[in-house]
């Protein structure tokens, strides 16, 4: 039950326009973009300013109220799921670009500016902002650093943790932490990194300085075409190993390629069981030599078809279908539920066959699309919600695969991060004494446990309760 002095309280403190308590007005903030996990909470708070944050968080501390920050509403792993007795603080509304640096090759925002925001706002001065979402052009900055999210780009650039320099923080006390800097080393603990992926739940972002990179001097795309997933699979590790790093390495299988194309006519093979994409960016007599090496290298590893981008047109219809394909297969199932996990290069083709025997074993459809150069794997199970014991089965079938890519040496999450969805899989990827360290962590930054409570880390109890259970089935 929440304190009867609540909402007067945030009236004395938000305009009213920004305070929703109707029901209409608070069914959007019920979920993020993984909508089988959701919950309406009392009242959304649409924070303006930092000022906004500050307050609402040390009101939240008095009353001992539990407080969920959110972004755009991107997440796919319900890390942003509100409680019914708390406060949604939205930063949506906190979207300016603060500063921009072209000298510094530096931007300063809020946290509610859109990712690809930052990329138009620095064309003009002939830089981009590198890591780059399906989702970027609706997800926030805010959000790509409480997920530490990456992108199709990231193979090269990095994810959000290597393209921040500074951010500022609000603990649930009230303070305001400045994290980073300019300069290249900063003394003592990398707190900067720690809060990277933290999940809103050390601290609510009000302010994040980026890096910007020169637009490449020139950029050539190729699609090959494999007769088998194993042999596209084997073809990601063959690039790196030869010592090329791809901009990007985005690989798809038959069933997401067919979906694609029916949806934006991408320029798909349909015969292919599988497809890369591959961008090689750089110096242009660089570019052109990887260019050489990489289509010898798709030939000997089975590719039957390697086509080069013939014109930009042609790069952004195949980049459009790869950056498309979440809503495309979409519209092949009544729901669908998209994980992430990360393996070793070397096991994506393992784990892929494996993924495949899951789905038949649980009786589901699965798609693949994914970064094929990170390891970062994205199956989308298709299924009805309507359906009796559907949702069972799905969470079933991904804690299969994601235990599975524990087992191969991987780890349960790429960008997405753990939310609620994951929470399980913590308890078999760490030990209890790993995680008695992180809980102490958070117990350090959010004494009261009022920030995003029960996302992330589990207790060691529900780690123990899970384990017995998971031992039992085996």
């Amino acid at each position: 039950m929440l304190p009867e002095d609540l909402i007067p309280a945030l009236q004395a403190l938000i305009p009213e326009e920004r305070l929703l308590t109707r029901r209409e007005q608070i069914a959007p903030y019920e979920c993020d973009a993984l909508p089988v996990y959701c919950e309406r909470p009392r009242v959304v708070v649409l924070a303006a300013s930092e000022e906004d944050v500050v307050a609402v968080a040390k009101l939240c501390y008095r009353l001992k109220i539990p407080l969920v920050s959110r972004g755009a509403g991107t997440g796919l792993s319900a890390g942003a799921k509100p409680y019914r007795a708390g406060v949604l603080l939205v930063t949506a509304p906190m979207n300016r670009i603060l500063s921009l640096d072209a000298p510094s090759m530096l931007a300063r925002v809020e946290p509610g500016v859109i990712n690809q925001q930052i990329t138009a706002a620095a064309a003009a001065h002939g830089l981009y902002y590198a890591p780059d979402p399906s989702s970027q052009i609706a997800c926030s900055i805010g959000g790509n650093v409480a997920e530490n999210a990456g992108g199709v780009h990231c193979l090269k650039y990095g994810v959000t943790v290597h393209n921040v320099i500074a951010l500022r923080l609000v603990t649930i006390e009230g303070e305001v932490l400045e994290i980073g800097g300019e300069c290249l080393a900063q003394p003592g603990y990398d707190l900067l990194a720690l809060v990277h992926g933290s999940e809103g739940c050390l601290g609510i972002v009000t302010q994040v300085t980026v890096k910007l990179l020169p637009l490449p001097a020139r950029t050539r795309t190729l699609m090959a075409d494999f007769g088998t997933v194993r042999e596209a699979a084997d073809a990601v590790s063959a690039i790196v190993r030869a010592g090329v790093v791809p901009a990007a390495l985005e690989m798809m299988d038959q069933l997401a390629i067919s979906a694609t194309e029916a949806f934006c006519q991408a320029g798909y093979a349909l015969d292919a069981a599988a497809i890369l994409l591959i961008d090689l960016d750089g110096d242009p007599r660089e570019v052109d030599q990887e260019l050489a090496l990489v289509e010898a290298l798709l030939d000997r590893s089975g590719a039957w078809r390697t086509q080069r981008a013939g014109c930009e047109d042609q790069r952004q219809r195949w980049w459009k279908g790869r950056k498309s394909a979440f809503p495309a297969i979409g519209r092949l199932s009544p729901d669908y539920y998209c994980i992430d996990g990360t393996v070793p290069r070397r096991r994506i083709g393992d784990v892929l066959e494996a993924i495949e025997g899951f789905a038949e074993q649980h009786g589901l459809q699965v798609a693949n699309v994914f970064h094929a150069g990170d390891g970062n794997l994205h199956p989308i199970i298709m299924f009805d919600a309507g359906e009796t014991g559907a949702l069972e089965r799905v969470e079933k079938l991904a804690a299969d695969i994601l235990e599975y890519c524990i087992e191969v040496g991987g780890t349960i999450t790429g960008e997405h991060g753990v939310g609620v969805e994951k929470i399980n899989q913590m308890a078999v990827q760490f030990t209890d004494e790993e995680i008695g360290q992180f809980l102490a962590l958070k117990e350090a930054l959010d004494p009261p446990w009022l920030l995003n409570r029960g996302k992330l880390i589990p207790t060691l109890a529900h780690c123990r309760e899970y384990r017995a259970l998971r031992h039992r089935h085996d």
